[in-house]
């Protein structure tokens, strides 16, 4: 498992919804579903972030998250991952496996093996569900991710630190509705 430096990210841009995101995260879970269907629980293959939202703003990088039983039993899934072209990061171990595509520089996909049921998992989806139909929460997501995009150019880190309060509040009223 090869662990790449992220330090040659790309800035940081969004843009206005395509409607080809769908197709493009269908065309990529197809390819999960053949590459890593072993290590994936019962076909989880799920569309997340902003890309899976109709109609929002977003970075131009389809996010997609797969539900693995546990992080030790999909380890070896990573190697069969990089030859699809994903390069794996160090990051948030502790609960995921995180991958891009085709390179740091220039990312078409993020890929993130979750354990199925963990709270990442179930907080991932909420955050999704709640902007899928709650759409004045969806606009003042994109218009928050333009201002900190602005902001934080070129420092991704800092872009994600800025938007947790808001994410971690949906997330909290997500729950306590469902």
């Amino acid at each position: 498992m090869e662990t790449r430096n992220m330090s040659s990210d790309s800035p940081i841009t969004i843009v206005g919804y395509d409607l080809q995101w769908p197709a493009r995260f269908e065309a990529e879970r197809r390819l999960l579903a053949e590459a890593i269907g072993a290590w994936v629980v019962e076909g989880a293959i799920e569309h997340i972030g902003s890309t899976a939202v109709l109609g929002l703003a977003a970075k131009p990088v389809i996010d997609i998250m797969a539900g693995v039983e546990s992080l030790e039993a999909s380890r070896a899934a990573v190697a069969v991952l990089e030859r699809h072209q994903y390069c794996y990061a160090a990051y948030r171990t502790d609960v995921m496996h995180w991958l891009c595509k085709p390179s740091p520089a220039l990312r078409t996909h993020h890929l993130h093996l979750v354990p199925l049921g963990s709270a990442l998992w179930i907080e991932q989806l909420a955050f999704r569900d709640y902007l899928r139909t709650h759409h004045d929460t969806a606009l003042e997501y994109a218009a928050l991710k333009r201002r900190l995009a602005d902001a934080h150019r070129f420092d991704r880190e800092a872009y994600t630190t800025a938007k947790t309060p808001f994410v971690r509040h949906v997330v909290d009223d997500a729950l306590r509705r469902s």
